[in-house]
């Protein structure tokens, strides 16, 4: 199978181009490859995550700054596991007729190895950023370097993990299956603490 946007190069140099681009510009997804935008849409979560669980830090903002941060970041992180499995979704489909009974199944699916290389690309944006600060002393930017390389690192081995089980799934050697997260916190019908504050409510 020759895909193109199966370059797991395109995947990384995307999330790395966007993160700067993102820093300077609205958060906007351009692609056209309905996959490679399914990857820009959830790099899109990843990027206001991290800004957002910034934010909920700043205790010198008060209260309703916080708990509105604390909102975004269950929002976004909802719609990023919302975006992995629609990778996974179509990843399936062009993979899932190689898989049998017996063909070994993956843990980890195609879509989670790109949400972590999303988030390695954050830390490596925001890791060189402390390398590069003008006021920081000397020790502090030695270990923010050798925390920089290491990050280099664990990206080249992420991106060789994903081009592996790409070739896997595609030769019928390894299968994955669409693992659905069901996340039951934003969902009145599941959520203890909603159905149950919504029936007192009803009954006063």
């Amino acid at each position: 199978m020759d895909e193109a946007f199966l370059n797991p190069d395109s995947i990384t140099n995307q999330q790395r181009d966007l993160t700067q681009q993102w820093h300077t510009t609205p958060c906007e997804v351009t692609s056209k490859d309905p996959f490679l935008s399914l990857v820009e849409e959830n790099h899109k979560r990843n990027f206001t995550l991290w800004h957002h669980e910034d934010d909920a830090r700043r205790e010198d903002k008060g209260f309703e700054f916080i708990y509105h941060s604390k909102r975004a970041i269950d929002q976004n992180n909802q719609q990023r596991n919302d975006f992995i499995e629609k990778m996974d979704k179509y990843l399936f489909t062009l993979f899932g007729d190689n898989f049998t009974d017996e063909t070994p199944m993956n843990s980890e699916t195609l879509g989670s190895i790109v949400d972590r290389l999303s988030i390695m690309a954050l830390k490596q944006f925001h890791m060189q950023e402390e390398v590069d600060r003008n006021d920081a002393t000397k020790e502090h930017i030695e270990k923010c370097s050798f925390k920089l390389d290491v990050i280099k690192k664990q990206i080249i081995d992420l991106r060789n993990a994903l081009q592996n089980l790409f070739k896997a799934c595609a030769e019928g050697e390894r299968g994955f299956r669409v693992y659905f997260q069901f996340k039951m916190y934003n969902d009145p019908e599941l959520n203890p603490a909603l159905y149950n504050k919504s029936s007192s409510v009803s009954k006063d």
